[in-house]
């Protein structure tokens, strides 16, 4: 049971609630402040006197239509009702529940005036696995995540689709059955819960999550490639990266050092006296990944355990203050910075596989003993070229665009949403290429026969060789680098 409090939430105590299945409650602290700040704005209500932006007025360039007080709950159903406009695929559902998650922090803090209720349905559809339909396309990354978190409060008003039990279905269909009822919103909530980051940031903590397993993977893939091509330890030892003292260098080359430890090919003497960039120079890349995987964590991790949305209501002070939390620009270059950081994840693992095939330091060419009448390892490095390619593409930082809204009253907003969906690609595609890494690592290690490589890499590629063969003859290769995927998805060597 996880309890939404003020308590500082870590992307680690996300990963626990979301691995073990917790269910959340509202803590007493939250309930009193979500309870208070809704009963100061209804008493503010009475005798407000002045337009106050989203709660007495209509929206974004509508700032100055006052809506008259039995009209204000339509008003709410309307904007949400309105904005629920997604196109393209949908969401993924484990990251629409991490929305649910986000969504509900950020209105526990007593600062976006929502009825009790309302935030418990929220928290009810996380508990009971009741995932809105979100669709990927659609907001702009500035007056919060409009259109997706329509799609995702929708059911709130008994609208909209759900995912329940495996099936797609009406959300109306669904509270019947639960016994749920649509809950009439009230001044200020429907804006409440359309503005804020929660597009955004659900995606950036899956993504920061993956990074982090994906990094440390690296380096033990990244191992293996070096001991099967004879490469040498000199460029991982401590003395060098003290000299140029990154903490994502140091680690990276302590990581490698207790990775290869007791390995015979790293010890044994080298004919060469460097190795490749690819190689030499993985401590530089490597490192510079989990600096930046540290940094965007260190952002993502402040963004969760804020209130985004506007405006924002400080009953202690008695003021209702319209600014711009929700703005994704905070998120959004961080974002693109890990895009081009996981990136270059993936470029060099497909430079140490174009290393193995490649036929040298008594390597066969494309990894298997007759090339020629087998084309061998050849192509999985072309679909790793590939993907790398494509992951160029994706890592144009999409803040770096603006296009103005609103009859330009919203005119600059993030693009914070598409930093985050194709976040998400290249994440996904940085594990593809990983994988054949490793599927050409444990196949050029069988060359180096009878020697053996360190314990710990040995005991990951005795479990890989339990789910991928040595390739003897040319084979139908996509199944075992789906197979690679998979294995590398496992964390008990992390």
């Amino acid at each position: 049971m996880h309890s939404i409090s003020s308590e500082h939430l870590s992307l680690e105590r996300v990963k626990e609630i979301l691995d073990r299945k917790e269910k959340l409650v509202l803590s007493e602290e939250a309930t009193q402040a979500v309870v208070k700040c809704r009963e100061y704005l209804d008493r503010k209500m009475e005798d407000i006197g002045r337009p106050v932006y989203g709660i007495t007025t209509g929206f974004g360039s509508l700032y100055n239509v006052t809506i008259p007080k039995e009209d204000l709950s339509q008003l709410q159903h309307n904007l949400v009702m309105s904005h629920a406009c997604g196109a393209g695929d949908t969401v993924r559902p484990e990251i629409v529940k991490l929305m649910l998650l986000l969504k509900a922090q950020s209105l526990s803090y007593g600062h976006s005036g929502v009825q009790l209720c309302t935030l418990q349905r929220i928290i009810d559809m996380f508990n009971e696995d009741v995932l809105p339909v979100v669709y990927q396309q659609g907001s702009l990354g500035a007056s919060g995540d409009l259109a997706p978190l329509a799609h995702l409060t929708l059911p709130i008003i008994g609208m909209g689709e759900v995912l329940y039990k495996g099936r797609v279905r009406p959300s109306a269909d669904v509270w019947k059955e639960l016994g749920w009822k649509p809950i009439k919103l009230q001044s200020k909530e429907g804006l409440a819960l359309l503005n804020g980051t929660q597009f955004m940031s659900a995606h950036a903590i899956w993504c920061i999550l993956k990074s982090m397993r994906l990094s440390a993977w690296a380096d033990r893939i990244g191992a293996m490639s070096l001991d099967a091509y004879d490469g040498r330890i000199e460029p991982f030892l401590p003395l060098t990266h003290l000299l140029r003292p990154h903490t994502g260098q140091i680690l990276t080359g302590k990581a490698f050092m207790e990775i290869l430890e007791g390995s015979e090919l790293i010890n044994r003497p080298k004919v060469h006296v460097q190795d490749p960039y690819s190689f030499r120079c993985i401590p530089q890349v490597h490192g510079a990944v989990k600096d930046n995987i540290a940094y965007v964590k260190s952002v993502i991790e402040n963004e969760i355990n804020s209130a985004t949305d506007n405006p924002n209501i400080f009953p202690d002070e008695d003021m209702v203050i319209s600014a711009g939390n929700f703005h994704g620009e905070p998120i959004a270059i961080p974002m693109d910075s890990l895009a081009i950081a996981m990136s270059e994840l993936a470029s060099i693992s497909e430079r140490r596989t174009f290393q193995l095939i490649d036929g040298l330091r008594g390597l066969p060419k494309y990894l298997v003993a007759s090339p020629g009448l087998n084309s061998g390892f050849m192509i999985p490095q072309y679909t790793a070229a590939s993907i790398v390619s494509q992951n160029k593409g994706l890592c144009w930082p999409a803040s770096c665009d603006s296009i103005p809204s609103s009859q330009g009253q919203e005119d600059h907003v993030s693009m914070g949403s598409n930093s985050a969906t194709k976040l998400v690609r290249i994440v996904d595609n940085v594990e593809t290429v990983l994988a054949i890494e490793l599927f050409n690592a444990a196949q050029a290690l069988e060359f180096r026969r009878p020697l053996k490589s360190s314990p710990t890499l040995e005991r990951i590629f005795t479990d890989y060789r339990k789910e991928v063969p040595f390739i003897d003859t040319d084979t139908y290769m996509h199944p075992y680098i789906m197979k690679s995927m998979e294995f590398i998805r496992n964390e008990a060597y992390l």
